[in-house]
């Protein structure tokens, strides 16, 4: 039971005092004896994982990263628990199970500012700083507290891009003393994003305490470490980077319908969120009419598949406007195991990323490598996602924005799909791109961390 002194009481000898930083507060627990049955898993070490995209949660690749570690994890030395939000605060869940057999997650309150505390559409703006899930902040503290008196965690992890989930590690890092990982994945505050000034300050505020007290902070990429490292010097030995990967036993089982070239149709396929500013299509559907109306594509020979895209108006619009509905398709999301299976079954995959996000790298990536099937790069070349992609053999790469760059390299990655030309990822950089892998590395992490 947890007990609350003034700052003056003594507690008694039984117990142990945490949260010694907490100015005219103190904050103690009882030193339980485990129970039979946690006897085992006590050998491991503990982490305790604060994150968001947790199943059922649907539509977030970054559900994969937290899950991939948490499966992983064990085999490592390291027992996680998670510390999640009340799925009412999910705008789309899934019925299936998908988290590890083992995995223990604990839900906290937490509502959606935009669909519970709206009235006629309108809410107070301070009601989501620094985000629409903020409810989920001192829920997930109270609940936060009440775990690390029981499952008495050696580290703290919590990862973005939810605000919150920083807000809530800071938190439970200041008022305990455990050490704490920050995973911060992509970038935080950057010029012009979030566009809201007060949102932005709200990201600036977290981000500045983050960087300050986690013992590691964690992006998935060269450039956003590099970033950070001038943006905080005084942290630059802190600054570390674990890239994201695929689940080799997602794809278990799954095995590919091969077809022959040239003898059907070739489906281009890209898997997921299609952003208007961050994955701009326009140039790759200007490229798709030119090449339409040079008599390069058509219908009965080619098809684009965009698989789950949410903005699907953005293009419609755009199919439109080039007059070329009839070579695009948009389809509705997929359980992930027949997601990967799409992938496993097209003749070459679509990756969409715009020079604004030349320090990020888009989490499908590395099952694109995976799935083993030639690739489209559109992303700036001078960008880490060209960089990833140039180090697994990709040899289709133009800027998103170039439609002159884009339709000649659309061209000739269809040709080179039809002649059987188009070279399929290295398979060495894809078996160092494991889920499994990646674990080991957050394992080091955490390893130091509670060790320091």
């Amino acid at each position: 039971m947890w007990r609350v002194f003034g700052a003056h009481a003594r507690p008694r000898r039984d117990r142990r005092r945490i949260g010694a930083n907490v100015p005219r507060l103190i904050i103690i627990w009882n030193i339980a004896t485990p129970r039979p049955e946690q006897a085992a898993s006590l050998a491991n070490k503990r982490v305790l994982m604060i994150a968001f995209h947790v199943p059922p949660l649907r539509g977030s690749s970054g559900i994969q990263r937290t899950l991939g570690f948490a499966r992983y994890l064990p085999e490592l030395g390291w027992t996680p628990e998670v510390l999640s939000a009340h799925p009412r605060a999910y705008e789309a869940v899934d019925d299936a199970d998908s988290l590890p057999r083992d995995l223990v997650v604990h839900r906290a309150f937490a509502l959606d500012t935009a669909r519970h505390l709206a009235l006629r559409g309108q809410y107070p703006s301070l009601l989501a700083l620094p985000d629409r899930w903020v409810t989920w902040w001192p829920g997930a503290v109270v609940a936060g507290l009440r775990l690390v008196r029981r499952v008495r965690p050696d580290v703290l992890w919590s990862t973005y891009p939810i605000a919150s989930a920083h807000a809530i590690g800071h938190t439970l890092a200041r008022l305990t003393g455990i050490r704490w990982v920050a995973d911060f994945r992509d970038p935080m505050a950057q010029d012009g994003y979030p566009a809201e000034p007060a949102v932005w300050r709200s990201f600036s505020r977290i981000e500045a305490r983050t960087v300050a007290r986690a013992h590691y902070s964690v992006f998935t990429t060269p450039g956003a470490a590099r970033q950070y490292r001038q943006r905080y010097p005084q942290q630059h030995d802190r600054i570390r980077v674990i890239e994201n990967g695929y689940d080799d036993e997602a794809f278990s089982g799954l095995r590919p319908m091969r077809r022959e070239v040239g003898r059907e149709r070739l489906l281009l396929l890209h898997s997921g969120i299609v952003y208007p500013s961050e994955r701009d299509p326009a140039a790759l559907f200007a490229a798709l009419g030119a090449l339409r109306e040079r008599g390069v594509l058509d219908p009965q020979r080619f098809a684009l598949r965009f698989r789950a895209p949410i903005h699907g108006r953005l293009l419609r619009d755009l199919a439109s406007r080039h007059d070329v509905a009839d070579l695009v398709e948009i389809a509705e999301p997929l359980p992930y195991r027949a997601a990967l299976a799409e992938m496993l079954d097209a003749d070459g995959l679509v990756v969409l990323q715009a020079a604004n996000c030349n320090e990020q790298i888009p989490a499908k990536l590395y099952e694109y490598l995976r799935a083993g099937r030639p690739i489209l790069g559109l992303a700036d070349p001078a960008g880490d996602t060209a960089g990833a992609m140039r180090r697994a053999g990709v040899a289709h790469i133009a800027a998103l924005e170039d439609v002159g760059g884009v339709t000649a390299v659309l061209e000739r990655f269809v040709d080179d799909l039809r002649s059987g030309r188009a070279p399929c990822p290295d398979g060495a950089v894809t078996q160092a791109a494991t889920r499994r892998a990646r674990a080991s590395e957050l394992a080091s992490l955490l390893n130091a961390a509670a060790g320091a």
